[in-house]
């Protein structure tokens, strides 16, 4: 390996990165500058984009976020808040733990973290400050679980996750010492995100009832009623009824996760246009636009960090990386640590989607040479990634939640740190125990 080369490529990438160019930019440009030091042509840089967005599984990024904007806008994102505050209560934090419930059910049908803060917090942020919780630790909550959409399948970073997985092969050492290793798919990794997402948003529940009982917020002030659920419930039916259609056509084989996406969307405009007759041609074309502006945002850096990742890839760089960890130690759960606290860091500066695609192709190798299954790998790096959108500088979720509740985005970070430290508990028990990953989809037979 020339270790020339990974100085310029990185050294161009942080240092455009400093001198603040978009992460498409630095990716893009620091590629070019190490192509040409490596004499190929830079129309190879053309065809490597063009590659990478002719996948079949790619087009359900896109599709997804469709659906998700359609949701919000035919009425079932509100219809699954409202069912999430009925189960609230009186009791301690009942509004905090419906907050984190909301962003769970959103979380089915958004795939992303700063859409399902924008769409539980409108209506959760005011009110839980009119039941005397406070702005800013509604914000903290919100801006907190809002980062379970992005592991809550369907999830557009489980998506990239795959694709930039599907085409890396162990290593002979790693398959001659631990076997051969299960294939990585983006239903596998929908399936396994299951449990995860459930022990993430225990974690934050937990915390949530501990910070509530010290700050003595009771709930509201209506008794809990199996009336008010059902009701709740019964109005909300068919938008409870959409992540089953989606998830549940998946588990069960019907669709892939590209087609369960074309199937959301035409779901959601019947239920919107003729159940709850809340859509209209404006508004989809609303929905269209927003779509294109982020899938085209997305691809924009697919397009880059590909050809970035194809360059490590091709000069061996992960292999040198693997080993050097390695050979500091071979202890797995410092292994982990590791991993989990760069993410952790790294988190806070770069969008997720980013991330993923630079450091698949680095870490997994890494994970391989471990006996790490590559989908538990793939759980643990997208529920760790998560808790960046409630860390600044970058924390996408801050800016939501802070721009809905009107508290400054320094104050809703104090408030969010045990939530994040919570969130960072639940991660280690998730990278501890693989069967909380895995046990779903080897029961389906995956």
């Amino acid at each position: 390996m020339d270790s020339l080369l990974i100085e310029i490529l990185f050294g161009s990438f942080f240092g455009l990165l400093i001198l603040g160019a978009p992460i498409t930019v630095a990716l893009g440009v620091a590629s070019l500058i190490a192509m040409l030091y490596l004499g190929d042509n830079p129309i190879k840089m053309v065809q490597m984009a063009w590659s990478s967005v002719g996948s079949f599984p790619l087009m359900a990024l896109p599709a997804f976020i469709l659906a998700g904007a359609l949701m919000e806008a035919a009425g079932l994102s509100r219809r699954l808040i409202a069912f999430a505050e009925s189960l609230a209560g009186p009791f301690t934090g009942g509004l905090g733990a419906a907050t984190v419930m909301a962003c769970l059910f959103f979380g089915a049908i958004s795939g992303s973290g700063p859409a399902t803060t924008a769409a539980v917090g409108m209506l959760m942020i005011p009110a839980m400050a009119r039941q005397g919780y406070g702005p800013g630790y509604a914000a903290s909550v919100t801006a907190a679980a809002g980062g379970l959409g992005i592991i809550i399948p369907p999830s557009i970073p489980m998506v990239i996750f795959g694709i930039s997985a599907m085409g890396m092969q162990p290593p002979p050492e790693a398959i001659e010492a631990h076997g051969v290793f299960q294939s990585v798919s983006i239903s596998k990794l929908f399936i396994a995100g299951v449990l995860p997402g459930v022990v993430m948003a225990g974690g934050l529940l937990t915390m949530n009832y501990i910070r509530c009982r010290i700050r003595g917020f009771h709930g509201s002030d209506e008794p809990f009623s199996l009336r008010r659920v059902a009701s709740a419930g019964y109005h909300g039916f068919w938008a409870l009824l959409a992540p089953v259609v989606i998830l549940g056509g998946i588990y069960s084989g019907y669709f892939t996760p590209t087609e369960a996406a074309i199937v959301a969307i035409f779901y959601t405009l019947f239920v919107g246009a003729v159940i709850y007759r809340e859509l209209d041609v404006r508004q989809v074309i609303k929905a269209l636009d927003t779509t294109t502006w982020l899938a085209g945002r997305v691809l924009l850096v697919l397009f880059a960090a590909t050809i970035f990742g194809r360059i490590l890839v091709e000069n061996d760089v992960p292999g040198v990386i693997a080993g050097g960890i390695l050979s500091l130690t071979d202890n797995l759960y410092v292994i982990w640590a590791m991993v989990i606290g760069l993410l952790l860091i790294i988190g806070m500066f770069m969008e997720t989607l980013a991330v993923i695609m630079i450091l698949v192709p680095v870490m997994l190798p890494v994970a391989y040479m471990m006996g790490i299954d590559p989908v538990h790998f793939g759980i643990v790096m997208i529920c760790t990634l998560s808790v960046g959108f409630q860390t600044p500088p970058l924390g996408e979720n801050l800016f939501i939640a802070s721009g809905i509740s009107g508290i400054s985005i320094e104050r809703i970070s104090l408030r969010a740190i045990p939530f994040a430290i919570a969130s960072v508990i639940a991660i280690f028990i998730i990278a501890s125990f693989p069967a909380i990953s895995l046990w779903l989809p080897r029961m389906m037979g995956y």
